[in-house]
């Protein structure tokens, strides 16, 4: 085997199923990842939320301890993403670990999952422009149709190179970070009634009832720094550019977050940000910029809290096609899905049927939207906070899964010892999210605002169990019927290496 032919043809089916590689850096696949968490959009919306609704003033304290949480939860991911270059990521993990089966249940648990936080990403952005094209233009646009276009920008773009991606990402990301930064240095600095305070950050301000949902809430702020696995194939050196992002990642979100949410709660005083959130909703983070540096800027912001939704929904897209790239390539998904496009590299039909899915999911939420024009029912509080949520307990289950993973890959390869430090960090992090995704679940009605009794509480956390269920039988199905694909799931590019020492140097030139 030539390392020629090493380097142009990276998988069992040729060049058109590998990803381009590459064609990323640290820079690019920093910003690509951190877009994802839409720093303006969990400012504005999902931290009022968390102060409003679960009424746990604690929240900058909450994101430190799932800053360390998920800094634990590193170690191995990371470690792992320096044996492991697969744009499946999660699922080949769990299945290098754990086994084709358990990989098969993971494959289609991300694929729900992933795809629930972008078309909940698409609601909100569909009403938030359907208000500012009102408001600056005067044009009436109900909110499915801003959310359509973005359905089909989103996957024009998801078909073009990743860099080009990353540019468009990194601009809006670091705008929308400094607007943040600029109300963080002018809320510290100007205080509300209560003035400068740290109360924050005392433990017992998390205690009520709240705590699990806000659990729910806040660690949904942190999905995106585990995309940097997915991208792994498509970096110059995946073994040191994938842990580094990671870190870098975890350290920022958990730093900005922790810092913002601390901003917000001293600008309007530790004990009125519940009432105030509560009453101003997602407006809370404007009136309190308003009030420090007029309309102008509070305007600007609102613009970029919109643009920020647009960068989170391409990221998100993109982490879903690459699933899907890799799963048509295994043999989970149909061949197609497992080819890429000739002009940029991109994993074109899996950004096709993402986009396919997207468009079907604002269409029922459309088709279903019986409420005045400018009534946040159907895009905000139920695609939004429905997929959300879902979406956030679907990738908390995974990382769960990832933690046990990382431990069983390396004790089966004898590393224990030497991976000592690392193994106990996963263990650690997999129990702490485990016990998330028990307090989500049982708590999820706080989550919807429904009644203990609600069939929504069981049926919409139903949704990734049923994920997994059918994840299952699927794989289970592959192991009997399809012995071989079975035994390929998470190999990605390592697959075309054995399939070729499999058939002998005169069948392999």
């Amino acid at each position: 085997m030539s390392t020629g032919i090493t380097s142009e043809i990276s998988t069992f089916k040729g060049q058109e199923r590998r990803l381009r590689a590459d064609r990323i850096g640290v820079p690019g696949l920093l910003l690509s990842v951190v877009a994802a968490s839409a720093p303006l959009m969990v400012t504005a919306g999902v931290m009022p939320t968390t102060y409003g609704t679960m009424g746990i003033v604690g929240q900058p304290l909450l994101f430190v301890i799932l800053g360390v949480v998920l800094t634990l939860f590193s170690f191995g991911y990371a470690e792992m993403s320096r044996h492991v270059h697969n744009a499946g990521a999660f699922y080949a993990y769990i299945a290098r670990g754990l086994g084709g089966t358990a990989g098969a249940a993971a494959s289609v648990v991300a694929l729900v999952a992933y795809s629930s936080m972008q078309f909940g990403i698409y609601g909100i952005f569909g009403y938030e422009l359907s208000g500012l094209l009102a408001r600056y233009l005067s044009l009436d646009v109900v909110w499915w149709v801003p959310a359509l276009a973005g359905v089909a920008v989103v996957g024009v773009l998801g078909w073009l190179k990743i860099d080009l991606n990353a540019k468009v990402l990194g601009v809006l990301l670091l705008i929308e970070c400094v607007m943040v930064l600029a109300f963080d240095v002018a809320g510290l600095g100007s205080p509300g009634r209560d003035g400068f305070s740290l109360h924050a950050f005392d433990p017992q301000t998390l205690g009520g009832a709240g705590l699990g949902t806000a659990l729910c809430f806040t660690i949904a702020s942190f999905v995106g720094f585990e995309q940097a696995a997915v991208y792994a194939e498509e970096t110059s050196r995946p073994q040191v550019v994938v842990a580094r992002v990671t870190f870098l990642a975890v350290g920022f979100v958990a730093v900005f977050f922790a810092l913002s949410s601390w901003a917000l709660s001293v600008a309007a005083g530790p004990s009125h940000i519940v009432a105030l959130a509560r009453e101003e909703g997602p407006g809370l983070l404007f009136t309190l910029t308003e009030a420090r540096f007029g309309t102008a800027f509070t305007d600007v912001m609102h613009l970029f809290y919109v643009t920020g939704m647009f960068a989170s929904m391409l990221s998100f897209h993109n982490v879903v096609a690459r699933y899907a790239f890799a799963m048509g390539r295994e043999g989970l998904l149909p061949a197609a899905m497992g080819r890429t496009a000739k002009g940029s590299g991109a994993p074109a039909h899996g950004s096709l049927l993402q986009t396919a899915v997207s468009l079907l999911a604002v269409v029922l939420f459309a088709v279903t939207d019986h409420r005045p024009h400018g009534d946040p029912t159907a895009p905000v509080l139920r695609l939004f906070t429905w997929m959300g949520n879902v979406g956030a307990l679907g990738v908390i289950v995974l990382m769960a899964a990832a933690c046990a993973a990382v431990v069983v890959f390396f004790v089966r390869r004898g590393a224990a010892r030497a991976q000592a430090p690392r193994l106990a960090a996963s263990t650690a992090a997999g129990l702490a999210l485990l016990v998330i995704v028990v307090y989500a679940v049982k708590d999820f009605d706080v989550l919807l605002g429904t009644d203990p009794g609600s069939a929504l509480s069981w049926i919409l956390p139903g949704i990734i169990g049923a994920a997994l269920v059918l994840g299952l039988a699927y794989g289970l199905a592959l192991k009997h019927l399809r012995p071989a694909t079975h035994a390929r799931i998470g190999l990605g590019n390592q697959a075309f290496q054995l399939e070729k020492a499999a058939t002998g140097p005169s069948r392999a030139s």
